[in-house]
């Protein structure tokens, strides 16, 4: 349930004559290993030589995207140092982004219930997020109001916290995923509809852009569950379901997911009367080798492709606008959304 997690939660109806709005929102943190378990001395942040790639792209699409950042990069100099500049010119958003097992005090248990921040005790997850908070304002100069919770993984104490300290967007929901199995919160009943949450009603949930999409959409996440249950995994069928396009799940990122792939989902968000949209994808991409989205050189060329290939499409062929999290939430609160 949405309330479980977003006290007070309201969704807000966008007009449909409402111009597409794309946000982009970079998890920018350490190098890891994905296969193996998260561990403390992994914070490595050589890829930010390279953060410029990205960059770039947004440049020439003349996008400013919210870098939420994680403490290893918020506390090294590699890793803040280009991202400063960016914003210092007016050309990139600083946000937050708590990875629980490299952001002090690490007093907890190393587990994978532990690596979501909202299953920490809450002053724990207070406490990593207040070290986190100030760092990143010490090191860039601005109080970030923007947080994207590690793993996505907000909790029953997330909420207040973030109202606590001072932030206005949260950025954490991620549907249809449900990642319960392993730990966390459970997504598949949200949509992308962003909704006002808090005391006040003065934290606006940014949802990432994910859907079910195909003339089967409509049987949801039970669906999902069944074509992947361990007893069917023979079959394949998600594999044949999507090459039939009858049955796809897909999220808007150029890590997991084609250039066709975001732009159907794209449409059957649109049709389904979404029109905000946050694309995001993991710094460390932007250099082969860190994640297992980038493994060489044909790799990072293909991913950078995609990352332009939509962003031209959805601001060329949609007539869409790219907006970061703080004006979206500016916009919701009374600008002119048609524009």
């Amino acid at each position: 349930m949405i309330s479980d997690l977003f006290p007070g939660a309201r969704k807000i109806a966008l007009p449909t004559q409402t111009r597409p709005i794309l946000s982009v929102v970079i998890h920018t943190e350490e190098e890891f290993d994905w296969d193996l378990a998260h561990a403390r001395e992994a914070i490595g942040v050589e890829h930010m030589r390279h953060i410029g790639r990205a960059q770039e792209v947004f440049d020439a699409c003349g996008i400013v995207p919210n870098y939420v950042v994680d403490y290893p990069i918020a506390s090294q100099p590699l890793g803040f140092e280009a991202l400063r500049r960016y914003q210092e010119e007016g050309r990139a958003l600083i946000g937050t982004h708590l990875h629980p097992w490299v952001s002090p005090p690490l007093s907890e248990t190393m587990s994978r219930g532990n690596t979501y921040p909202g299953n920490l005790p809450r002053e724990l997850e207070y406490e990593k997020l207040r070290v986190l908070t100030e760092t990143i304002a010490q090191n860039f100069g601005q109080t970030p109001r923007t947080y994207l919770a590690g793993r996505y993984g907000n909790g029953p104490n997330s909420a207040s916290l973030l109202e606590q300290l001072g932030y206005e967007v949260d950025i954490s929901v991620a549907p249809p995923i449900d990642y319960s199995g392993d730990g966390g919160p459970d997504y598949s009943g949200f949509s992308a509809t962003p909704f006002w949450f808090g005391r006040e009603r003065d934290l606006l949930g940014l949802p990432g852009a994910g859907c079910y999409a195909g003339w089967l959409k409509g049987a949801g996440a039970p669906f999902y569950r069944l074509m992947t249950h361990p007893a069917l995994r023979w079959a394949r069928l998600p594999g044949i379901a999507s090459r039939l396009r009858a049955f796809e799940r897909i999220r808007l990122s150029p890590e997991d997911y084609t250039l066709p792939e975001m732009q159907r989902m794209t449409r059957s968000m649109l049709a389904d009367g979404q029109r905000i949209f946050v694309f995001s994808f993991h710094s460390p991409s932007v250099h082969p080798g860190y994640t297992p989205y980038v493994r060489d050189a044909a790799g990072l060329r293909r991913f950078l492709a995609r990352t332009r290939g939509y962003f031209e499409w959805f601001l060329g062929e949609l007539d869409g606008r790219s907006r970061t999290p703080l004006q979206i939430k500016a916009l919701l609160q009374g600008e002119d959304l048609y524009l």
